[in-house]
């Protein structure tokens, strides 16, 4: 017996119809917004932090020093939420309600352990992790006083992002965006008070984001576990099936190396960075991240939303419409890319202006944000490729492109290219080389294998 609607909930989310690219711009905006909000948790204290009188950059070193931690709780949400969405998806185009209800389930168990051992070995081991990160005595005040107040939120954090996409995947995208947005609000009106008016610094900015996660937690969680969805979170699901958990895992991994090679490079990053800049050039990586995540974030969401849409017309059977949404979501997030990377050229400084008022950061970092950022429409090709191995379940695929990227390319070139005279360039020159090598080998690999695999099955 498949779960039914609840009386009175009319189910409109039957992506099978109506336009692909319709839905897919249906899915994305809402959830592009959402994201957008969910990055202002981060955003937000950055450029409160790097405003802080007296502080200068290292403030925003500290950050930059957090970074890989933050990053790396991000991997284990990807670990279980991606795994568990793509999934989820599919039972629900294949008409499999009791699986899908259980994946929900399941997902939500798997998040909450996490989180719990995460906070633990986070919080106790936390200075020696910095330090080994690259921490100097100054930087290291800044960086502990944000981390050991930040990692309170593990849990709320992983829970809200980690679930918020069965929200979307449901066809709720707007209810999705308000689960960011209603934390975001708060985290923005309390940064400043306690930033500034409690005089708290940057352990204010920390704790306005915990405040702001556990608000977006209880809202997801209201929900999920409501009569407004027909997929919910029940008491019955929470036991872990190892199966079922080992189908999350293996399909969210992709998303957990990726998440976590970045955890990788950003160590990498640092140390490299200390070694041939110093502090000023770790929080200008700081700040280029910041600008980084921003203007990716469009494609990043109109990958991810196309998602649900591809998932549930493989389920379905329905190929055509699968290739339809590929190539929509591939060529639109190369035309995005293109105009992002000429924004970048004509408008460098002012991006940075935004997070920083330093002199010697605005110096230095206008000729360092150009060099990153250049051939940024490369990105689109592996946001593309990858998503239509996630969404699809091709986990093995999805692996290992998001390890050559990352760790087969970027890591070693930042060790690397400094060390052949390029210095510090050297560190910002291996983002696009890894862009253009890595996001081609993944979209053509896609195309070569999967695109055209689906469309001689088109009936």
């Amino acid at each position: 017996m498949g779960v039914k609607a609840p009386k009175g909930v009319k189910m409109k989310n039957d992506f099978a119809t109506g336009k692909v690219w319709r839905n897919i711009i249906g899915q994305s905006i809402p959830l592009i917004l959402a994201q957008l909000v969910q990055l202002l948790y981060n955003v937000v204290d950055r450029i409160y932090i790097g405003h802080l009188p007296g502080a200068d950059s290292m403030a925003l070193t500290g950050i930059g020093l957090v970074f890989p931690i933050t990053t790396l709780i991000a991997a284990f949400t990807y670990l279980f939420g991606t795994g568990g969405t793509p999934l989820f998806s599919i039972a629900r185009g294949a008409g499999e309600e009791q699986r899908a209800d259980k994946i929900l389930g399941n997902t939500f168990s798997l998040l909450l352990g996490c989180s719990v051992v995460m906070f633990l070995l986070c919080y106790l081991f936390r200075k020696p992790v910095l330090y080994l990160f690259g921490a100097g005595d100054a930087s290291y005040v800044y960086a502990d006083a944000y981390l050991r107040i930040y990692l309170v939120g593990t849990t709320f954090s992983m829970l809200s992002v980690g679930l918020n996409g069965f929200i979307n995947a449901q066809g709720f995208p707007k209810t999705g965006m308000m689960t960011t947005l209603l934390g975001a609000v708060l985290n923005l009106i309390l940064d400043p008070v306690f930033i500034f008016w409690l005089d708290m610094g940057v352990s204010g900015a920390a704790l306005a984001t915990v405040f702001s996660q556990i608000v977006s937690c209880i809202w997801v969680l209201r929900f999920l576990t409501g009569k407004k969805v027909q997929l919910r979170i029940r008491k019955e699901n929470l036991r872990t099936d190892r199966k079922l958990a080992g189908e999350i895992t293996a399909l969210g991994m992709s998303g957990f190396i990726m998440q976590g090679t970045n955890c990788l490079v950003q160590i990498v990053c640092n140390a490299t960075l200390k070694q041939y800049g110093g502090d000023l050039y770790v929080g200008i990586m700081t700040v280029i991240h910041s600008v980084r995540e921003i203007l990716s974030l469009p494609v990043s969401g109109l990958t991810n939303g196309s998602q649900p849409v591809l998932g549930y017309n493989y389920g379905a059977k329905k190929y055509d419409r699968v290739c339809q949404g590929i190539r929509f979501t591939a060529v639109l997030g190369i035309l995005y890319t293109m105009i992002a990377w000429l924004a970048v050229i004509r408008f460098p400084r002012q991006l940075l202006s935004v997070f920083t008022e330093d002199t010697a950061m605005l110096e230095s970092g206008t000729g360092a944000l150009k060099l990153y950022f250049f051939g940024f429409f490369f990105m689109a090709f592996q946001f593309s490729g990858q998503s239509a191995f996630t969404a699809l379940g091709c986990s093995k695929q999805a692996i290992f492109f998001s390890l050559l990227r990352k760790a087969v390319i970027v890591a070693p070139l930042t060790m690397l290219l400094p060390r052949l005279g390029m210095g510090v360039d050297g560190v910002f020159w291996a983002e696009p080389v890894s862009n253009c090598i890595g996001g081609l080998a993944c979209f053509i690999t896609m195309y070569m294998t999967l695109y055209r695999k689906l469309k001689r099955n088109v009936h």
